[in-house]
């Protein structure tokens, strides 16, 4: 069935503005791409006996629809989000006076004002604005999903709870997105490629102005303008720490003064053109001379990585992987990473593979075209420093195929 657009107010046509190609632009087919992950949506919405989903997380609205407008701000305001049937028109609901923002996307069928009940919006207000919302969905349900079974991705109590008063039940839809995200398109590996090209400029960059006497705010600096001024888009974190602070991991990049002799380890997760992430984690010393403790926690990380991506075979289930992991040293243990392996995407996604004492996932299996980075954090509870690797893959046929190609340290 096929759906008149909706959109108005009309806006004048923009006008054509000298621009500058982001990489890999011309290879990239975006009607393609859109319509594959829209697609994607809806399969995921019938294999689960639904008709339609609401969505807020601007992620999940980016892989559905491919629209952007502040993206961060729309991630703890509950202001933008699209309404998306298998059956129907997929409409967004935009913020206050911002329907130009996407018109030239042509899978929307209708864009409406945003219907916010968020208090920071409406205050003393939100409660009326609230039961204007659940008129609007109840509206929706008498027309695209009659079952009155709605997934949502993102939702306050409060609505939860006036959603079921009007006889409509509220699934996960976070579930549903992550495993529509898992396999990608060739048009989305162009998307993640460029990404990490962007990121392992920045990378190198970072590499060579590293110096004794700048801070680790400045060296981490350079890696955000490389990203923004190529395309990108945010940075998930920021995790960059020199010296003792690299142990233990996680401790975010501070005005700390980088010091010869320093182990520098950092994390990208790093959001770049096209919305895609590209997740890769590079340890450098100051100066570039490695002392023999450095050398060791550097040559334990990078074979974990190598072990375990090795490993990783199309079809192999996430439980026999784990049985097989690298096994990491006892004095090294306490201080493991989170996870070993992990999806990625347009930001960390599904799956998240943990070690065999921390439980997660174990009934998958890798398969082709999903896109993962495999990880390592190598310190010595109580030790001085640590040691952060990370490497980008795609499944393929035979095996894992790298998508970073920074180089590791020569040691």
């Amino acid at each position: 069935m096929r759906f008149s657009r909706k959109i108005a107010p009309e806006y004048k046509s923009q006008p054509n503005f000298l621009k500058k190609k982001r990489i890999r632009e011309d290879e990239i087919n975006f009607d393609k791409l859109r319509s594959y992950r829209l697609d994607r949506v809806k399969k995921e919405l019938i294999k689960n006996n639904l008709e339609a989903c609401i969505l807020f997380d601007p992620v999940n609205i980016r892989y559905a629809l491919d629209t952007v407008n502040m993206s961060v701000y729309n991630m703890h305001n509950l202001t933008r989000y699209c309404f998306v049937p298998v059956e129907g028109p997929n409409i967004l609901y935009e913020y206050f006076n911002c329907e130009k923002l996407s018109e030239h996307l042509n899978l929307i069928n209708e864009i409406r004002p945003a219907i916010t009940w968020d208090y920071f919006s409406n205050g003393d207000q939100s409660d009326n604005q609230l039961h204007k919302w659940i008129k609007e969905v109840v509206d929706l349900s008498t027309k695209f999903f009659k079952n009155k079974k709605i997934a949502i991705d993102v939702l306050n109590g409060p609505a939860v709870t006036e959603l079921n008063k009007n006889g409509i039940e509220v699934v996960d839809a976070k579930r549903i997105l992550e495993q529509a995200r898992v396999i990608k398109s060739s048009e989305e590996l162009k998307c993640m490629k460029a990404a990490v090209e962007v990121a392992e400029i920045g990378v190198q960059r970072m590499r060579d102005q590293l110096q004794a006497g700048m801070t680790e705010d400045e060296l981490w600096s350079i890696l955000h303008k490389t990203n923004i001024e190529n395309g990108g888009e945010w940075i998930e974190c920021r995790i960059l720490s020199s010296g003792e602070r690299t142990n233990p991991w996680m401790q975010e990049s501070s005005n700390k003064v980088i010091q010869n002799g320093e182990i520098v380890s950092f994390d990208t997760d790093m959001v770049g053109p096209y919305g895609y992430c590209a997740d890769i984690s590079r340890t450098f010393v100051c100066g570039n001379i490695f002392n023999d403790e450095q050398k060791q926690l550097y040559l334990l990380a990078a074979e974990q990585i190598n072990h375990n991506s090795r490993l990783i075979k199309n079809g192999m289930s996430f439980k026999e992987f784990t049985d097989k992991s690298w096994k990491m040293p006892e004095e090294y243990y306490g201080n493991r990473y989170s996870v070993m392996v992990h999806g990625i995407g347009l930001c960390d996604e599904w799956p998240a593979i943990r070690y065999p004492l921390d439980g997660g996932e174990r009934s998958g299996h890798f398969q082709k075209n999903m896109t993962i980075t495999v990880e390592s954090y190598i310190g010595k509870v109580g030790g001085k420093e640590g040691v952060k690797l990370e490497q980008q893959y795609v499944v393929g046929v035979n095996g894992l195929e790298l998508m970073s190609h920074h180089p590791l340290e020569n040691i």
